[in-house]
């Protein structure tokens, strides 16, 4: 850039570049650096290109990681990540804001970002043991944009202790700026099974299944937990969705909105797959399209930026990835194929958090 740009555009202009560009104009001057470097620009970066994070394992049973740019040439426009080796057992819990949250059953997560390659480990205070269920949350601070994971620790329903009612939960919360962990004692969420969770726009949502019911049916809610405030809320669901029979139904993130996706039986040989949108703090139906089970089945593993939804077709030996195009109803397959239920898709945008943070730290 010329020195006869005023330093206003300059930053204007880097605020628009893609996060490796960025991390490379850090070695051009003292004033880049220390611009790049500042919190007020690491908070307001926003990158304009859009990407889809795939993790699969491959038929040799590898683990890849894959960046696919969500542009007219996608699926062909895909780089493949180096992962931190320590990962291998890690599943995903969350994206929010460009980086990834993982955790693994010897009770250990980390945050990374996959555009910095940068990486925080995170050591649980609370250990898992046989006779409790763990979930978890991830987001980051709408205000402060601090990330954070909510670890929700609390009785499995199926072990047979008195009073299992009275026992409350516990829940921890980590704040990656303090690199420490806070237990909550106030506004625990009610008694309840938490399924899969999604981030959207600083609130982390879960599926959740009161099965004390009257007729021993499962009864489905949804669970939040506000990453600002850090308040628990509890969102009803219509009749039809809350006391649901069908073969499964999951949160999901279409854009910035919140969306539950039913599949239910259609005939013996198709599903249906009914996708209902949250607005206005109630769920309408979005669209329905139908898909095939036999010899395959195909389900909803996630969204595209654009809307499509991504699926994966499960055969008796592997699996593949589709993505279902509304108009013309078609499934184009994205050429990814690899070990059956081992797939997970995640849309995100490229983002400069953690790069000053030293890289795989475990806090003391």
């Amino acid at each position: 850039m010329s020195d006869h740009i005023p330093f206003e555009i300059q930053a204007k202009i880097m605020k628009r570049l893609p996060v490796r560009s960025l991390i490379q104009f850090r070695s051009v001057s003292k004033t880049w650096k220390s611009l790049i470097d500042s919190s007020e620009f690491v908070t307001h970066y926003s990158s304009q290109q859009k990407h889809m994070f795939i993790r699969y394992r491959s038929p040799d049973y590898t683990l890849r990681y894959v960046s696919v740019v969500e542009d007219d040439t996608f699926p062909r426009n895909r780089v493949s990540l180096t992962r931190p080796p320590k990962y291998e057992r890690y599943h995903i819990i969350g994206c929010c804001h460009g980086l990834l949250c993982f955790y693994n059953f010897a009770g250990r997560a980390a945050i990374w970002n996959p555009s910095t390659r940068r990486a925080y480990d995170v050591v649980p205070n609370v250990p898992d043991g046989k006779l409790y269920a763990t979930v978890l949350g991830f987001g980051v601070c709408s205000v402060t944009k601090d990330p954070k994971i909510v670890k929700i620790t609390y009785v499995e329903h199926d072990i047979e202790l008195e009073s299992i009612s009275s026992i409350p939960f516990q829940v921890d919360v980590f704040k990656l700026s303090t690199g420490e962990w806070r237990t909550l004692s106030r506004n625990l969420p009610r008694s309840v099974s938490f399924d899969n969770s999604v981030e959207i726009d600083g609130i982390v949502y879960w599926l959740a299944t009161d099965r004390n019911t009257v007729d021993g049916g499962p009864c489905y809610s949804i669970i939040s937990f506000d990453i600002t405030s850090e308040e628990f809320g509890e969102i009803n669901l219509p009749n039809r969705l809350a006391r649901s029979r069908h073969y499964m139904i999951m949160v999901s993130k279409l854009r910035e909105s919140l969306v539950l996706v039913e599949m239910s039986d259609h005939e013996s040989n198709r599903y249906t797959h009914n996708l209902w949108i949250m607005k206005g703090g109630l769920f309408i139906q979005l669209y329905t399209f139908n898909v095939n089970t036999v010899p395959d089945l195909e389900y909803v593993i996630g969204f595209r930026h654009s809307g499509e939804p991504i699926l994966e077709r499960v055969y008796a030996d592997h699996g593949e990835l589709l993505a279902y195009e509304q108009k013309s109803n078609r499934m184009d397959n994205l050429g990814f194929d690899g070990v059956q239920h081992q797939y997970c898709v995640h849309p995100y945008m490229e983002t400069l958090l953690l790069h000053d943070h030293p890289n795989l730290t475990v806090p003391t």
